[in-house]
């Protein structure tokens, strides 16, 4: 009669491990649709990473490019623009904070470390006040930088804020030179 009850048992056991490996194929197949829904759509990937052609760009110029629904200003800078932003005392600046996605976030917020390139010729930046989400006026403001008229936030030529309500600088997005003239964001 043991003989039989261990038969049994096992048929049994293998019964259960049978019905709940069904059941979990069956639960994952009704739920991955739901979780892969939440996944970013096509064009949102196509958004991740986008190239912008600033050969055409001459010094003390600026383009605003669109990138994952965000204006991006690219500027390239003037020698005396340049010579302005890294003759600002830091300790002047109201966000220490160099706000470059690039660069690890202590990294300060010398203009060195907010430029694209060496020579600081470069300068890339979201477009938008850190204050609530305006978009700011380029060569404009006290700084000659960017002026955001909605509540008066003031921008240096390195996109640092220097006065008004805006909490941080202008950040920086993860971009880099792919060649000389182009430049990939994200």
């Amino acid at each position: 009669m043991s003989h039989v009850e261990e038969d049994t048992g096992t048929r049994r056991d293998f019964l259960y491990v049978a019905t709940g490996a069904a059941g979990a194929v069956t639960v994952g197949a009704a739920v991955w649709p739901l979780i892969n829904q939440m996944n970013p759509s096509a064009d949102v990937q196509a958004m991740a990473s986008i190239q912008v052609d600033v050969g055409a760009v001459a010094p003390g110029q600026q383009i605003t490019a669109l990138w994952q629904g965000k204006p991006v200003f690219i500027r390239r800078r003037t020698e005396e623009e340049i010579a302005a932003a890294r003759d600002v005392n830091l300790g002047d600046l109201p966000d220490p904070l160099a706000a470059n996605a690039n660069l690890p976030a202590e990294a300060s917020a010398a203009d060195e470390n907010r430029s694209l390139d060496e020579a600081g010729e470069w300068l890339v930046m979201i477009g938008v006040c850190t204050h609530l989400g305006c978009v700011p006026l380029g060569e404009a403001g006290d700084f000659g930088g960017w002026f955001c008229p909605c509540h008066g936030s003031h921008y240096d030529t390195s996109g640092r804020i220097r006065r008004g309500p805006a909490p941080t600088n202008l950040p920086v997005p993860q971009a880099e030179f792919i060649s000389d003239t182009v430049i990939r964001l994200g």
